[in-house]
């Protein structure tokens, strides 16, 4: 019976009009309070539910989010995504969460899912290969408003929802420097992403005019597996490296598991520093000192940001989130 509880159903049922049905739930004052008390009890007996489409072709007025990440195992996003299916929850939104596999293909494929649901709005992390953004564009001039967030575009005529990086990179450069450091590998993510190139400049840019004689060696890894790679090259080398930045929890792990793999004590014969969301830092002994990325932080805001942009209807805006360090025992 569930399955098939309709207006019409109930209006049969108790012998009344379709219309007067709708009212009584709607609690409209129309509608007498016995009647309203009687259809409200069969609806919830038939166990029926409003059908989503029927009340967005009404209202013109989804209730669900699309969200599309690059890899929901990811540790980041999975706090970003619970933070945002809890505050969509508190006002009544659901969220249709999806994954690009980090392929611009299966992302552009996603974006045309969600339009075909009517979702209200859409939050998208870019994949690292995403270069053009024109296909945004479109779902944004067909009404869909589009807030992107962590991974986000250089064109500054959307809405960005992201961490300082810039600002993150800094950081870093000055708890380096504090240390006392001389000999430095900095290990980032994809050059192709802004993140990673925002992060980059600010760390070595602010480490350069806090050292002028500090030696730098930056290169990139795009997978635990390449870090691991590069960690163990540098490691082994005969010019000694005393410190390891890592700009994600991605590289951070697989310098750790190099780490290990050659029984290396932190900070006594090697110093990591890490941009983290923070959960990896507290698997290693000692801890890795971290500067901390919060996605539940950031999913709080984002969802903050979607509000603002449905209620005023602002279609650019750029929201940064500044970050802390979180010590630990490794630098």
């Amino acid at each position: 019976m569930s399955n098939k509880a309709t207006l019409k159903n109930i209006a049969e049922m108790l012998q009344i009009s379709i219309s007067t049905v709708s009212r009584a739930l709607k609690d409209h004052p129309d509608i007498a309070k016995e009647t309203k008390r009687k259809v409200r009890e069969l609806a919830e007996v038939m166990d029926y539910e409003p059908n989503a489409f029927a009340v967005y072709l009404r209202t013109q007025q989804s209730k669900v989010l699309g969200l599309i990440v690059p890899e929901i195992s990811n540790f980041f996003y999975h706090s970003f995504v619970a933070s945002i299916e809890q505050e969509a929850r508190k006002r009544g939104y659901t969220l249709l969460i999806l994954q690009s596999g980090n392929n611009p293909e299966i992302e552009e494929a996603n974006l045309k899912l969600c339009k075909l649901n009517r979702v209200a709005a859409i939050f998208v992390a870019l994949t690292s290969e995403t270069n053009d953004i024109a296909v945004f564009k479109r779902i944004m001039v067909s009404g869909i408003p589009i807030i992107f967030f962590d991974k986000v575009p250089d064109d500054n005529q959307c809405i960005k929802v992201t961490m300082a990086d810039t600002d993150i990179g800094k950081l870093a450069a000055k708890t380096i420097h504090q240390h006392k450091k001389k000999n430095v590998l900095a290990l980032f993510g994809n050059p192709n992403m802004s993140i990673t190139r925002k992060r980059k400049q600010g760390f070595v840019n602010e480490l350069k005019k806090l050292s002028p004689l500090i030696e730098i060696a930056t290169s990139t890894a795009t997978s635990t597996k390449e870090a691991k790679s590069l960690a163990l090259e540098a490691l082994q080398s005969p010019k000694k490296i005393d410190t390891i930045f890592c700009m994600s929890d991605e590289i951070l792990t697989g310098v750790i598991m190099a780490i290990n793999q050659l029984h290396l004590s932190m900070p006594d014969q090697i110093a990591v520093l890490a941009i983290s969301n923070g959960f990896i830092p507290k698997l290693t002994n000692p801890s890795i000192t971290y500067i901390e990325t919060s996605g539940a932080m950031l999913g709080e805001k984002s969802m903050e940001t979607l509000f603002e942009v449905l209620d005023k209807g602002i279609s650019k805006k750029t929201e940064l989130i500044t970050s802390k360090l979180i010590q630990g025992g490794s630098i």
